[in-house]
């Protein structure tokens, strides 16, 4: 069927074209910039991920977020397509501190077989664990990642609760996704956090099975 405005359709084409574009320059720029790309990633994600807390705080390329402030399952957004399934991932590469990342990769959530975007239909693997830097360690980067499946997963990964550090400590993003076949994330973001006392009260309740 022939479009009845083609060249509407043409102009929308390449507008989307460059919004795309634009959308990876800005957070190749920041991911760049804070030691992400290339380090962590091989490159930016394409597109932005909507990361945004119960409380109304939003995850803005890197802009700082404190543990109190996420510490609450946030929604995620993203274009999705509806006919696919969707890997989300957040993790810290910095622990204990960027200096010394040797607990790193830490998982703080895993959800996978996401149908069309919708989190709640997704299989969890490590629940929603919002950030919690030791004191002293200064900022820790904290990235969201999602990833297109080829197809229905199924996940031979160990459970993680959400108030437990079990399976979350030196996991590998690069060796999650290079056994399931990920390929490259198609949205991301990320935040930066910083201790503060709350971290302690939290870690009252937090166990290690």
């Amino acid at each position: 069927m022939v479009p009845k405005y083609p060249l509407l359709t043409t102009i929308f084409a390449f507008v989307a074209l460059v919004s795309s574009h634009d959308h990876h320059a800005q957070i190749k720029k920041h991911m760049e910039s804070d030691g992400i790309v290339p380090q962590i990633l091989a490159d930016a994600p394409p597109a932005h991920l909507f990361v945004t807390y119960p409380n109304g705080k939003k995850v803005h390329l890197g802009e700082e977020l404190t543990p109190s402030e996420v510490k609450d399952e946030p929604q995620v957004k993203w274009d999705a397509a509806s006919t696919k399934y969707y890997t989300l991932v957040m993790f810290d590469p910095d622990a204990p501190s960027r200096s010394d990342p040797s607990f790193a990769d830490v998982k703080h959530w895993l959800v996978g077989n996401i149908q069309g975007g919708d989190v709640s239909t997704g299989d969890v693997i490590a629940e929603y664990f919002g950030s919690g830097p030791p004191k002293d360690t200064g900022l820790h980067r904290y990235i969201f990642l999602v990833y297109e499946q080829k197809e229905r997963l199924t996940f031979d990964e160990p459970r993680s609760l959400k108030l437990s550090r079990a399976h979350r400590l030196k996991w590998s993003l690069k060796e999650f996704v290079k056994k399931y076949n990920l390929g490259a994330a198609v949205a991301g973001d990320y935040f930066k956090a910083k201790w503060e006392p709350y971290v302690d009260e939290r870690n009252k309740n937090v166990t290690n099975n």
